[in-house]
């Protein structure tokens, strides 16, 4: 073409060197993204409304399974809360207290740290009861429950093991520790009496302690504390 025609020239595209051997090569065009909206991956052109229809009922039921599984989950969690505590008082029940117990045996064993029980046994909770009706004597156990509670380290385990039987278990407590620990809950609970209608009801408690030695179960720990606190209330009664 001789200079001054006037040819068009058409645009100019960028050149970029090839792997094999460097001679530069025109670059392919931009390809195109498609604009269109897509649902679930479909693309809106194939969304007819049988398929939306489809695909709005079946997003519908995965919701309604996930909303039923969040309440599954929630009813499961409520039924293992009941199954380790206690049905009137804030506290593990026997059942979950004795398994707490075990546990703490086998780690104290295998790890040679010391551990305690402390048995509490309600005085005169049948006087309340047959006085003042039971409604008195259920207030009663939720009190002392809850002032166990609210007295013992977050390490702590309390259970009912009874109808007027209280436990703790004390995780890296000796026997000293434990006659501490234990005289002290007996004080903070006869300082601390329940006013029931009007008329102030005087608590007090026997206990008995027992630091656990290599080899025991929780049967045994706990029938040795059980004893000693029986010991505690007959001469708290020949004290009297």
């Amino acid at each position: 073409m001789k200079v001054g025609d006037s040819k068009p020239v058409g645009a100019v595209r960028p050149v970029r060197p090839t792997q094999k051997n460097g001679a530069y090569q025109r670059m392919s065009a931009p390809q195109a993204i498609p604009d269109s909206a897509s649902v679930m991956g479909i693309p809106e052109a194939e969304l007819t409304p049988k398929v939306r229809d489809a695909i709005m009922t079946l997003m519908s039921e995965v919701e309604s399974l996930r909303r039923d599984i969040q309440l599954a989950q929630q009813r499961i969690e409520e039924l293992e809360h009941y199954a380790d505590h206690d049905p009137l008082v804030p506290v593990r029940n026997r059942r979950a207290f004795v398994r707490e117990l075990t546990r703490l045996i086998s780690f104290a064993d295998r790890y040679g740290m010391p551990a305690s029980i402390v048995y509490l046994d309600l005085n005169d909770l049948k006087t309340i009861n047959d006085s003042l009706g039971h409604a008195a004597g259920d207030a009663v156990l939720m009190h002392v429950g809850d002032l166990l509670i609210r007295n013992v380290r977050e390490s702590d385990v309390v259970g009912r093991l009874g109808g007027d039987e209280f436990g703790v278990i004390l995780p890296n407590a000796n026997e000293e520790a434990a006659r501490r620990k234990a005289e002290a809950l007996a004080q903070v609970i006869q300082n601390n009496p329940l006013i029931w209608e009007g008329k102030k009801l005087q608590l007090s408690v026997a206990y008995g302690l027992y630091a656990f030695t290599p080899g025991e179960d929780a049967s045994e720990a706990m029938a040795k504390a059980d004893r000693n606190m029986y010991q505690h209330k007959k001469s708290m009664k020949e004290s009297q």
